[in-house]
C-alpha cells in the first residue's frame, strides 16, 4: 500500500506564488527578467543601431527652428519615462518594449549631454570626465550592494534599476566621449568613428584569448557602442561642411536606423534567439 507524498509535485495549473516554496523567492522567478537572457551578435549590432539613431534624433529635434532646446528636452523626458514606465511594468522580456527603452536612453541621453555643452557651455572634457565618474560610482554602488555587475543577475527590480542607471550613464559618457574626440581632438567624426570600431575590438579579443572576464568585456564594449554609433550617425547627418560628413541630415539618418532597429527587433521577437540558448546562428559575443 503507498502513500502519498507530503509534498506533491507542482503542477502547471498551481498557483505562481507556490514557486516560493522550492526555495526560490518572488523576487528571483524568471518571470520578472525582463532583459535579455543570450547576448548573441543581434543584441550587439541592434545596440550600435540606438546609440546612432539617439544621436540622430536628438540633434534633428533639438535644432528645429522655432522650437525651444528645453522644449524638446522637455519631451524628451516624457517619453523616456514612459518607456521606463512600460519596461519596468511587464513580468517578462519583450524585446519591443526593452529596446524602446534602451532607445529612448539613447535619446534623452543624448539631449542631456548634448545640454551641458551647448546651453551651459561646459567643456568636452569636462563632462567626460564628469559622466566617467558617475558610471563609477554606479557601478561602485552595484556591486557593493548586490555583490555582481552581471546582467545574467538582473533578477530583481532593485538589480534592474541599477542596471538603468548604469545603461543612462554610460550612454552620457559615450556621447561625451565621442564628441571630444571628434570636435575637441578634432579627429572628425569618420576617424573618430574608425577609431571607436578598433577600440570595440579590445573587450571582444581580450576575453576571448587574454582571459579578460565576460563582465568587464560585456560593459567596455557597452560604453564603446555609444561613442561608435554616434561618431557614424554624425558623420551621416550633418552638413558636408562640418568634418567632410556626408550631408544626408538627422531627420533621414534617424528614421533610417530606427527602421535597422525595427527589423533587428522584429527578428529577436519572432526567432527568440536571445531568450532560448543555443537558437542563435551567430557567435556570442561574451
Amino acid at each position: 500500500m503507498s502513500s502519498a507524498p507530503l509534498h506533491p509535485p507542482r503542477t502547471p495549473a498551481e498557483p505562481r506564488s507556490r514557486a516560493l516554496w522550492d526555495g526560490t523567492s518572488s523576487l528571483t522567478r524568471p518571470g520578472l527578467i525582463r532583459v535579455p537572457a543570450v547576448i548573441t551578435a543581434w543584441f550587439w549590432v541592434i545596440k550600435v543601431f540606438t546609440t546612432a539613431q539617439g544621436e540622430a534624433t536628438s540633434d534633428f529635434f533639438v535644432h528645429l527652428p522655432h522650437v525651444s532646446p528645453y522644449l524638446v528636452v522637455g519631451g524628451g523626458f516624457l517619453v523616456f519615462v514612459a518607456a521606463m514606465a512600460l519596461q519596468l511594468g511587464v513580468r517578462r522580456y519583450i524585446p519591443p518594449v526593452y529596446w524602446l527603452a534602451v532607445t529612448m536612453v539613447a535619446v534623452f541621453g543624448t539631449m542631456c549631454a548634448d545640454a551641458i555643452h551647448i546651453q551651459l557651455g561646459v567643456p568636452y572634457w569636462a563632462t567626460t570626465t564628469a559622466f566617467a565618474v558617475a558610471v563609477a560610482v554606479v557601478f561602485w554602488a552595484w556591486y557593493r550592494t548586490e555583490g555582481t555587475l552581471s546582467i545574467h543577475s538582473i533578477v530583481t527590480l532593485r538589480r534592474e534599476l541599477f542596471y538603468w542607471a548604469a545603461v543612462l550613464a554610460t550612454f552620457a559618457l559615450g556621447t561625451a566621449w565621442g564628441d571630444l574626440m571628434a570636435f575637441t581632438l578634432n579627429l572628425g567624426f569618420l576617424t573618430a568613428g574608425i577609431l571607436f570600431a578598433v577600440v570595440i575590438a579590445i573587450p571582444a579579443l581580450g576575453h576571448r584569448f587574454a582571459g579578460m572576464g565576460s563582465v568587464l568585456a560585456f560593459w567596455f564594449a557597452y560604453v564603446i557602442t555609444r561613442p561608435l554609433g554616434a561618431s557614424f550617425a554624425d558623420w551621416m547627418g550633418f552638413p558636408a561642411t562640418t568634418h567632410s560628413a556626408l550631408g544626408w541630415g538627422h531627420g533621414a539618418v534617424s528614421l533610417m536606423f530606427t527602421a535597422l532597429i525595427a527589423v533587428g527587433v522584429l527578428y529577436l521577437t519572432v526567432s527568440r534567439v536571445d531568450v532560448e540558448p543555443g537558437r542563435s546562428p551567430l557567435p556570442k559575443l561574451t
